[in-house]
């Protein structure tokens, strides 16, 4: 059975496209149009990320191209010409080892699509995107059902005699449970399996 990939390192991107802060706008662009990507890792040094330069922050140079009026802070973004001048800063950034949770809350939380992996004193090691979150759920119906069998229910005595069919993620738990206490703690323990779309229960109770 394949190891459930519980953290960022599992599915995060290690080749990862980045530019210096004197990297110019006309760079940037070619870049997120080359790679395919809407925001870019500012980094200095020995890679230590600065912060990221997206799409949004090279938007104003266009918003604002014919006024001199508007926020300050976009205004001086439309001015900028280089990745130092142009990016947001600090960058949100995640560890290696945070779970796929954390990672999806923090980029709904701060409005981002991608985030810069980072070590413990800032060095880039990869980039997590939305897509690499979604991994997951490409698991197959029949490694999720093992998991659930012998992974989870087995460290749940009480639910030995619990049926298992997993249906395009969708997790159906049958049979008798001892106490109907249990139904809660039998459905965040299936629930916090990678790939479980959903729970039913066609449970019985002793």
């Amino acid at each position: 059975m394949t190891e459930t990939p519980y953290t960022v390192s599992d599915v995060m991107t290690h080749t990862v496209v980045a530019v210096g802060r004197q990297a110019l706008f006309k760079e940037i662009v070619e870049l997120f149009d080359q790679w395919k990507v809407s925001a870019l890792p500012v980094l200095e040094g020995e890679g230590r990320v600065v912060g990221v330069v997206s799409e949004a922050d090279l938007l104003p140079k266009e918003e604002f191209r014919d006024t001199d009026t508007g926020d300050l802070k976009e205004m001086e973004k439309a001015a900028g010409v280089t990745a130092g001048e142009l990016m947001s800063t600090p960058a949100v950034t995640v560890h290696a080892d945070a779970s796929l949770a954390e990672a999806a809350r923090i980029m709904a939380r701060r409005h981002v699509k991608r985030l810069p992996v980072v070590d413990a004193v800032g060095i880039l090691q990869g980039v997590v995107s939305r897509s690499d979150l979604l991994k997951v759920f490409l698991r197959s119906d029949e490694e999720i059902a093992e998991e659930i069998r012998h992974d989870v229910l087995t460290q749940l005595p009480i639910t030995q005699d619990v049926s298992v069919t997993v249906s395009d993620g969708v997790v159906t738990l049958g049979g008798p449970l001892a106490d109907r206490a249990f139904v809660p703690l039998v459905t965040r323990a299936v629930r916090a399996v990678e790939g479980v779309v959903d729970i039913r229960l066609d449970l019985t109770h002793r």
